[in-house]
């Protein structure tokens, strides 16, 4: 689970040491539920524009002092993350009595002979064995799906891109989820990596056909705002970024480990169905 806050491919291979293969399938279908890299800067971005700084919900408690701003967005980052953490044990140990019921195995840490490190060696492997491999099945995923979200956002049928027709072919969705369209698209389109969805997010709303990046904190919250968004929008979003499906990498890797499609699948739908559910209860309880 702590490698997943790196990378979740990386915390699925990191599964390898546990000897129970019962609990490794385990550990591996829950790794998703907390935040990669790759969702750390949506969630910052979220809480600093619709929560903190100068726009946000609590913008008067953090004015004051710069300190205390930081104070309060740490606080909100890490309830976010505790909330991920909580939904490992819990699914884990729900997981551990109904699909993967067995007997719980004892942990034994053994240190190994010691050894002078090989550097050479240890830095090859590193490379071959980790870089070069996750790497390698981002590269598998990551250049078609460019494609289709350049083709998707550049080709019009009428006086829409099919990137809007999409956008408003899940706008129902969105809403019952608490967002809207777009999001949900940026979502979907974002599966190669979560690093993008914010930018397919803005070059729908601004139809410029590439992605887009904005530094200004503050035209970016007009222009989510001109689409919306309000603190309900954005929690509901910092939720499902929470809560989605794994990344294509991700998913190609607990193919591997696993060796079956259909434990992906159960991976890909645990953390979907945590957060769709999460989403529509509080789009229920909170209001517009």
């Amino acid at each position: 689970m702590a490698m997943g806050f790196g990378c979740n491919a990386a915390g699925v291979v990191g599964c390898r040491i546990i000897d129970s293969p019962r609990e490794r399938l385990i550990a591996i279908l829950t790794n998703s539920l907390v935040p990669c890299n790759g969702r750390f800067p949506t969630l910052i971005m979220l809480i600093s524009l619709f929560f903190m700084g100068g726009f946000g919900l609590f913008k008067e408690a953090g004015s004051g002092s710069p300190f205390l701003c930081s104070l309060i967005t740490a606080a909100f980052l890490t309830g976010l993350i505790l909330l991920g953490i909580a939904a490992t044990l819990l699914s884990s140990f729900l997981l551990s009595k109904t699909l993967l019921r067995g007997i719980p195995s004892a942990f034994t840490l053994e240190l190994p002979p010691y050894r002078k490190p090989q550097i050479g060696k240890v830095l090859i492997r590193s490379v071959f064995d980790r870089t070069l491999f996750v790497l390698g099945r981002a590269l598998m995923v990551a250049a078609p799906a460019g494609l289709v979200i350049w083709l998707l956002a550049n080709i019009n049928v009428g006086n829409l891109s099919l990137l809007s027709r999409l956008s408003g072919l899940l706008e129902p969705l969105g809403q019952f989820l608490g967002m809207d369209g777009v999001i949900l698209t940026g979502f979907i389109l974002g599966f190669p990596a979560n690093e993008i969805v914010i930018p397919i997010i803005l070059m729908a709303y601004l139809q410029t056909g590439q992605l887009v990046e904005m530094s200004d904190q503050a035209q970016l919250f007009s222009l989510l705002s001109a689409h919306g968004w309000t603190v309900k929008t954005a929690l509901c979003m910092a939720v499902f970024s929470l809560f989605h499906w794994p990344c294509s990498t991700t998913c190609l890797t607990i193919r591997k480990e696993t060796g079956s499609w259909l434990w992906t699948a159960v991976a890909f739908l645990l953390p979907t169905l945590i957060g769709s559910l999460l989403c529509v209860l509080l789009n229920i309880m909170l209001p517009g």
